[in-house]
């Protein structure tokens, strides 16, 4: 079956195919039990999904995104857990002894494989009526399918209380069918004064025994099932049952070692979200909630994107159990588990339990107030709970390996409330009520990642000094509010979570430090200088179709009669190292702020929070607001069909930040970095001209103390010079103790030791790349473009050693760099 919005569509190219057909039928609900095994790299058990159906083929929301699109949902905590019946364990999806018929999906050779367990028939994806039964289609990717059932959820006695028409026997299949249909949706759409309740009929809906398998079949990217004989969406099965495994080399699922040495397994997030995690439903529009049961052996933590803190029962010997939930909608890639052999860090005197005993009354009244209604649909939504409001420190945990505890509690466990307090006094209210932050191992493919309720961050945050680690805090708690509680309806529209994140990065993080705002002020310019020469270098060097934010221009947003879409270069290993959505995103937003003034402007995102939480929006939501509070700006001549064009549509550098740009060289801070680059420039001049000369000016020099993104520049404008000596490389690295500051700054001091082939300090180039994969592959790519023998002996010797624990996408695009 083709994708019916592409139908020749190659799956080898970069574009990512979202296939389920939302536009039919949609998740509400997810319960997961599932089974982790290390010894086999694979995680086991089933999923049930509660669906509801749409119209037929009408979609969900309309083009511009005015509808909320959120759905509700919530959860309840239990101990027990479901086993798989045996005919599951034998026949090798769940258990070790039978055999695997599909083939392994690589996505280079993307031929398309099936597996079907029916006649095979000519399956369309419609609703329409016809001859042709119709057919569930379901993101879904290097999974090991078994079984599709379908789950009588009427034999649950509450559900007879939902729905006052049923009963117990004496019903025809067609009443039975409808009367289940009116009974889950009386479940979905309980208030949120009932989420207790309902969460409970959800688990034990997820239980009951299945009463009939379905036929499916599955290719390359989706699995697809059918009912025989059920021709429209409606009357299609309302909940479904999946047994399946997945396969140790799934793109969704990262089988390693931590920093000890001991076995962990964790969730990617990306390029293909959690499609081979479990059959889901990708589309952002497919919000939902869940409930998770995972069981893994009892020396090991599970950590998850729930809600609540999860402790573990014992199943079985070697064997425990952790429950997981979530009351607020979310996309099924904003999921994440997981389960490794890692400790809590922990000080004695929390800074959170002072924080928590700050929630007076009358600061609640006072948030309450000025709160407005949600705008959202029904959900429990911490924005209208007044303890919420004003709970500045949201109870916060750290794990890392055994290795890495001591740095934890040393460099980020204090940090972490004071980004929170931080965020919570421009923003408002925490979207999520707790904060899980999980040091990942080294072979992790970025510096963080933020999922509800858990945070991934990347050990090279840990080096050097607080700054590095105090701003990427500060990013990933941005997501909080832009990505996670504010999704892009349309995935290509990376900026308004990335661009968002990476302006208020700068704001948490000023706050945070409580710097006076001249200082603040001084810091946002340097940070932009910065920003500005790396996304100059990336547009230089990167194609132009990968440097538009919005790639679908008119058409984002917009998806096939079923609900099917393509991300745009969703697959293109070299998008997934840029930054440019990143930056040219934090631009436009420092753009419209000079526009409108900066305490203005952070007021309005507090009451932009406030009215979208809860939604996906594209572009011209959040602009037609600004522009419709702010109306000085249209008088200004600023449209936003301009803004289209300027910053969203086309290639290159945006034509206001030309002129922005000028200005932040004459920045005081950046004024003191240019004063002593001029003093290492003269001191390298000195330093050629004799061991005498050198000594003197050895002596003679004074060079001042500067900031961590001070010396970031310092070492870009000395990366300029065409040629430094030995001698000067070697004091530059003693006065500043390069080896010891953060991954921003040794990634320049590593170029430095490539570009002038610093032989003798080889060896930290070297413990980067080992040390610091988050930020390495650039580094690759700069010892193999240079021709020089020992250098790209390096490269290569490095990348054998570290090869095994690298991300699969890092892998991939250094493994073309260096082979």
């Amino acid at each position: 079956m083709q994708n019916d919005m592409e139908p020749n569509l190659d799956p080898s190219k970069d574009d990512l195919p979202l296939r389920a057909n939302t536009n039919h039928m949609l998740v509400r609900h997810y319960v997961l039990d599932l089974a982790v095994h290390f010894q086999r790299k694979v995680i086991s058990g089933n999923i049930v999904l509660f669906f509801e159906s749409r119209k037929d083929g009408h979609k969900l929301c309309n083009p511009g995104g005015r509808e909320p699109c959120v759905q509700r949902v919530s959860c309840f905590p239990v101990t027990g857990t479901y086993s798989p019946p045996p005919d599951a364990n034998n026949s090798g999806a769940c258990g070790s002894g039978g055999k695997d018929t599909d083939k392994n999906c690589n996505h280079g050779n993307m031929e398309t494989t099936s597996r079907i367990f029916s006649s095979k028939k000519d399956c369309r994806d419609t609703a329409e009526p016809g001859n042709e039964d119709f057919v569930l289609v379901l993101d879904c990717c290097d999974l090991s399918v078994l079984k599709v059932e379908e789950v009588d959820a009427t034999v649950v006695p509450g559900m007879w209380e939902l729905d006052g028409q049923c009963t117990e026997d004496g019903l025809s299949q067609e009443l039975s069918n409808r009367q289940q249909r009116h009974a889950l949706h009386k479940l979905e759409t309980l208030p949120a004064r009932s989420w207790r309740e309902q969460h409970d009929l959800f688990l034990q809906c997820s239980r009951v025994p299945g009463c009939g398998e379905l036929p499916f079949e599955m290719d390359s990217w989706s699995l697809q099932i059918r009912k025989p004989g059920i021709k429209r969406a409606r009357y299609f099965p309302h909940l479904v049952r999946i047994w399946y495994e997945t396969k140790p080399d799934g793109a969704s699922v990262r089988w390693t070692k931590d920093q000890s040495t001991r076995p962990c397994v964790y969730t990617m997030g990306s390029p293909i979200n959690n499609r081979a995690l479990f059959p889901c439903q990708e589309p952002p529009v497919a919000m939902s909630t869940w409930q998770a049961n995972i069981q893994a052996p009892e020396e090991c933590l599970v950590l998850l994107s729930g809600e609540n803190t999860a402790e573990p029962v014992h199943i079985k010997e070697g064997v425990s159990s952790w429950f997981y939930y979530v009351t607020m909608p979310m996309p099924a890639s904003t999921f994440t588990i997981a389960v490794g052999h890692w400790i809590e860090a922990k000080l004695e005197d929390s800074f959170t339990s002072q924080e928590d005993s700050l929630l007076a009354s009358s600061a609640e009244e006072a948030c309450s107030s000025s709160q407005l209604p949600c705008s959202h649909m029904d959900y429990p939504c911490r924005f209208q709970k007044p303890a919420a409001q004003v709970q500045a420190v949201i109870p916060h945990r750290v794990f890392a390996p055994h290795c890495l505890k001591e740095k934890s509690q040393e460099i980020l466990l204090p940090l972490l409330p004071h980004c929170l307090t931080a965020a919570h006094s421009v923003l408002g209210t925490h979207p999520f009520p707790r904060l899980d932050v999980l040091l990942v191992p080294a072979g992790f493919s970025s510096l963080g990642m933020a999922s509800p309720h858990i945070m991934f961050l990347s050990q090279s945050v840990l080096a050097g000094k607080k700054h590095l680690c105090g701003a990427r805090l500060c990013h990933e708690i941005a997501h909080a509010w832009f990505g996670l509680a504010i999704g892009a309806q349309d995935w290509t529209e990376e900026w308004i979570s990335e661009g968002f994140a990476t302006f208020f990065e700068d704001v948490f993080w000023t706050n945070a430090q409580k710097l006076p705002q001249k200082e603040a002020r001084e810091q946002y310019e340097l940070k932009a200088l910065l920003r500005w020469r790396r996304l100059r270098e990336e547009l230089q060097n990167s194609e132009e179709e990968l440097q538009v934010l919005r790639p679908n221009r008119e058409q984002t947003g917009e998806v096939s009669p079923s609900g099917a879409s393509l991300v745009k270069h969703g697959l293109n290993p070299s998008k997934f190292f840029m930054q440019v959505h990143y930056l040219k995103g934090y631009f436009l937003l420092r753009f419209l702020a000079s526009k409108i003034g900066e305490e203005p402007y952070l007021k309005f995102f507090r009451l932009f929070v406030q009215t979208t939480h809860g939604q996906l929006i594209l572009s011209q939501d959040f602009l037609h607001m600004l522009l419709e509070k702010f109306p000085e700006i249209k008088r200004q001549g600023l449209t936003l069909d301009m803004i289209y064009e300027d910053w969203l549509d086309s290639a290159g550098i945006p034509k206001p930040l030309l002129e922005e740009s000028e200005a932040w060289l004459e920045n005081q801070l950046v004024e003191e970095v240019k004063r002593e680059v001029a003093k290492w420039i003269q001191f390298n001049q000195r330093n050629r001209k004799g061991t005498k000369r050198k000594r003197r000016a050895e002596e003679q020099v004074i060079f001042k103390e500067v900031l961590p993104d001070q010396l970031v520049l310092l070492l870009e404008f000395l990366l300029e010079e065409e040629s430094l000596s030995v001698g000067t490389l070697r004091w530059l690295e003693r006065r500043y103790s390069l080896c010891e500051q953060d991954a921003e700054v040794r990634h320049r001091w590593c170029e430095l030791i490539v570009k002038h082939k610093h032989t003798a300090a080889y060896k930290d180039v070297e413990q980067f790349l080992k040390k610091d994969q988050a930020m390495g592959v650039y580094l690759y790519g700069e010892l193999m473009v240079h021709e020089d023998a020992r250098q790209q002996g390096l490269a290569k010797s490095c990348f054998r050693s570290v090869h095994e624990e690298m991300d699969l996408t890092s892998k991939k695009v250094v493994e073309e760099m260096i082979l």
